[in-house]
């Protein structure tokens, strides 16, 4: 066996982390015979509820979880990582403001991006879960200047996931049959579910999704307010934010960095816009659809963006350009 890699969870005493930390010591995400080190990083409050997550992962006897660190120091958690995978942000509360939200996130990920700058390798591969992921993600990013900007990544395959289940649904087809959807832009209401490129196997067959469906006012209309709402439907329904869901989307999107995206599949992620081949505005984290080789993301270049897409993929940037504008604002204070 290979030696052990070292991986970070922020939140760890919370929801998402509780379903998360459990496949990924059990070799889920980085393969059946590669060692793990978890390092667990919460806030002081937390601390306790973390001791009893750590007696539960060692009472279930993976063999591949070599240690566990559990901490409320940065520069402990940060030391010598392979993986960060960024789950903890400042939940927004009743009667707080989005910008009272990025105000709070902008501190707490300009200083996970300086423990990164410090403490992680510089081959380091930094997932941002924690809302508003895309922003938290540019901050975090800015603060870790030496570590290479493709070393970053948002978290946009829930969205992705949820965009394919309700095709499949649609279809009568099992998820794995639909392929190719893309999630442009940001994390959010805005985001754009695009199906315009694709595929749903149907009797054998891989057909366009506009002719498997056979209903473009969905495919325009309610499928694309499904997704881009699904997260407060959730909420609306259970009474907690997406976790399950969440936390096997993180292990997607890890799995797909480690390994590699299948042959003529591409996914969505959020990654660093600088010269992208779809005009999207620079210096954001934009989601894309991409294809992963060599632990090496790639953006997917040549799909025609019609004007309704156009349009969508737009409104999300300027979502995003402010987004940014008012988290580096409040930096500069």
């Amino acid at each position: 066996m290979s030696e052990p890699i070292r991986v970070l969870v922020t939140g760890a005493a919370g929801q998402i982390a509780y379903s998360l930390l459990y496949s990924i010591s059990k070799g889920d995400v980085f393969g059946k015979d590669q060692p793990i080190t978890l390092l667990l990083l919460d806030i002081p409050p937390m601390l306790s509820i973390l001791d009893g997550v750590v007696m539960e992962l060692q009472d279930c006897a993976l063999p591949l979880l070599r240690a566990i660190v559990a901490t409320g120091n940065e520069e402990v958690a940060f030391k010598d990582l392979d993986i960060a995978i960024l789950v903890g942000s400042m939940p927004r509360k009743e009667g707080m403001e989005r910008k009272d939200l990025l105000k709070a996130n902008a501190a707490i990920f300009e200083s996970q991006g300086k423990a990164l700058e410090k403490y992680a390798k510089k081959t380091v591969k930094v997932l941002v879960v924690g809302n508003p992921a895309n922003t938290n993600c540019l901050i975090a990013m800015k603060f870790a200047s030496s570590i290479p900007k493709e070393n970053f990544s948002c978290l946009t395959r829930l969205d992705h996931n949820r965009a394919r289940s309700q095709v499949a649904m649609r279809c009568g087809v099992p998820a794995t049959y639909v392929k190719n959807v893309i999630i442009w832009g940001n994390h959010s209401s805005t985001q754009y579910p695009d199906v315009h490129h694709c595929l749903v196997k149907m009797s054998g067959n891989e057909v366009a999704c506009f002719d498997a469906v056979k209903d473009e006012a969905w495919l325009k209309g309610d499928f694309i307010t499904t997704v881009q709402q699904r997260g407060a439907a959730v909420i609306k329904s259970r009474k907690l934010s997406s976790a399950m869901s969440a936390a096997k989307a993180i292990c997607d999107h890890m799995r797909d960095i480690w390994f590699g995206t299948p042959e003529g599949e591409f996914i969505s992620m959020g990654v660093y816009s600088t010269g992208n081949p779809y005009k999207v505005p620079e210096d954001l984290i934009y989601s894309f659809p991409v294809q992963i080789k060599d632990k090496t993301w790639k953006i997917v270049e040549g799909l025609a963006v019609n004007d309704f897409s156009r349009a969508k993929m737009e409104a999300t940037a300027t979502e995003l350009i402010e987004e940014r504008d008012t988290a580096i604002a409040f930096l500069a204070k």
